[in-house]
């Protein structure tokens, strides 16, 4: 998913890390893949084994257990699964279409938006499966035109709920040797921009430097960049964070709204006082994990995704925050939306009606409470997220933060026509940018932001253009929302 996709769509935290990481498996390993997807999918003529595609690293041990148990109640079905990393999917997947061996069922690949691969014929729609009794199972507006239905096709659905995607992470055991620490004895977690100050100046002092106060995943490139900055201007009173245009005014607002500048200036003062990690921008996701369980660093951005694998080391002696923000008060929330895509089935797929059963597995209710049982994330399931039923704290912490959303304006509602509107994605874009602004390349701080701002205006408004040839009935005021209020939910009509 490219960021353009928040004019109609809400972001997914997996997709976006699709996209937005670099391809690294060498060539040599695609061939054996996509020839396992060229193989007869059958031995006897009575056993399906179907192809299945995921990025899903951290939560594979949820899609194994779904595995076995969908195998179990259906015999004549095997899975084969392949898990791949990043942006190295989305070159498996590219390779794929090419040779017309696509696997079955998949995650959906980036860079393009679905809307943009349901148009090269890349997927079966559902509508043959997909009744109107199965989709009450779904919230309302769970599946809308433009978002993961096309032409009245569904092709998709969301399968987590719409919960803050990354988090600011706390290592309690730093924050007490450091004497963050409340009355009660528990660590004292940071709420706002200054208590992430306070608590970065407290802890590299008191360890004399030997912990980092603050790190980020720099190492995994731009996207990180992104991710942290979404979590900090947010409650600033920028809905959109790191994602899409201001919705309030229509218009792309990184070099006008002053939020994204006193961040950037805040993370340069963090830089300057060596607050932050020194190897940050060497650093992957993976080993700053392990470096914040480790005791290294005391807060890093990460998303719930890391919650198993830290579970699996035998690491809890940790807290998340959420909107922070520049005061106790937000000024704004998490945009929230039901409708969104994860899975799709295959156009090339032999197997169609043994691809829904497992798409059909994969969306029920049952698989996601199973998900949350699992400390994944939150279901698109309402029922599923009760905190109280949480195995753990930093679990039963972060479905608390599903409260700190808030329904967002939706353009396809107030325009159908708007689905025809597909904006690509521009390069650089804020990650790159503020990436080149924390290592130096970029000196002219406004003058980048500016150019941004004129590289995603040009692509809308050639998206516009666009549709407009094609007959569609469309204008910037379609995506202008003067009357929202980003604290309240946004009903429309």
């Amino acid at each position: 998913m490219s960021m353009s996709d928040t004019l109609s769509q809400p972001l997914n935290r997996r997709r976006f890390l699709q996209t937005a990481a670099a391809a690294t498996a060498g060539a040599a390993s695609f061939p054996a893949i996509l020839s396992a997807c060229g193989d007869a999918n059958t031995s006897t003529g009575k056993t399906v084994t179907l192809q299945y595609w995921d990025t899903f690293v951290s939560q594979a041990a949820w899609v194994d257990q779904e595995i076995k148990l969908f195998e179990q109640a259906h015999p004549s079905i095997k899975i084969k699964k392949r898990t791949q990393v990043g942006g190295t999917f989305n070159t498996i997947y590219s390779l794929a279409v090419r040779s017309g061996k696509t696997p079955d069922v998949s995650m959906i690949p980036g860079p393009d938006p679905l809307a943009t691969q349901v148009q090269k014929g890349w997927y079966l729609d559902w509508n043959k499966w997909a009744t109107n009794s199965w989709k009450t199972h779904f919230p309302s507006q769970s599946f809308l035109e433009g978002t993961n239905v096309f032409n009245g096709k569904i092709y998709s659905a969301q399968l987590n709920s719409s919960a803050p995607f990354v988090q600011l992470y706390s290592n309690n055991k730093i924050f007490k040797d450091a004497g963050l620490v409340n009355k009660d004895g528990s660590a004292m977690l940071p709420r706002t921009w200054d208590d992430v100050t306070r608590a970065a100046e407290a802890i590299t002092k008191k360890s004399t430097g030997q912990v980092a106060g603050f790190a980020f995943s720099g190492g995994e490139g731009p996207v990180w960049f992104a991710f942290m900055l979404h979590v900090f201007v947010v409650g600033a009173g920028t809905p959109q964070g790191a994602f899409g245009a201001d919705d309030r005014v229509g218009k792309y607002t990184f070099s006008t709204d002053r939020n994204y500048t006193d961040f950037i200036e805040l993370l340069l003062d963090w830089k300057k006082r060596g607050f932050i990690y020194s190897n940050v921008m060497s650093t992957k996701d993976e080993v700053q994990r392990r470096f914040f369980s480790q005791g290294k660093i005391g807060m890093v951005t990460n998303g719930v995704w890391a919650q198993p694998t830290w579970k699996q080391d035998g690491f809890t002696n940790y807290s998340l925050s959420a909107l922070v923000s520049p005061s106790t008060n937000p000024k704004a929330y998490y945009g929230r939306t039901n409708a969104g895509s994860e899975f799709t089935i295959s156009a090339k797929t032999k197997y169609p009606d043994e691809s829904w059963a497992w798409i059909d597995w994969l969306y029920s209710p049952a698989a996601g409470k199973r998900w949350v049982d699992m400390g994944e994330d939150a279901s698109i399931y309402p029922q599923n997220n009760n905190p109280a039923n949480a195995k753990d704290r930093q679990f039963a912490q972060f479905l608390e933060t599903t409260k700190l959303t808030r329904i967002r304006p939706a353009a396809i509602v107030k325009n159908p026509q708007t689905a025809k509107v597909t904006v690509n994605g521009v390069t650089p874009d804020i990650g790159d940018v503020l990436q080149g602004i924390f290592t130096g390349q970029i000196k002219d701080i406004k003058g980048a932001l500016q150019a941004l701002d004129a590289r995603w205006e040009t692509e809308r408004a050639r998206a516009i253009k666009a549709a407009n040839q094609q007959g569609y009935k469309v204008s910037i005021a379609d995506f202008t929302f003067p009357d929202w209020d980003p604290t309240k939910d946004y009903i429309q009509k």
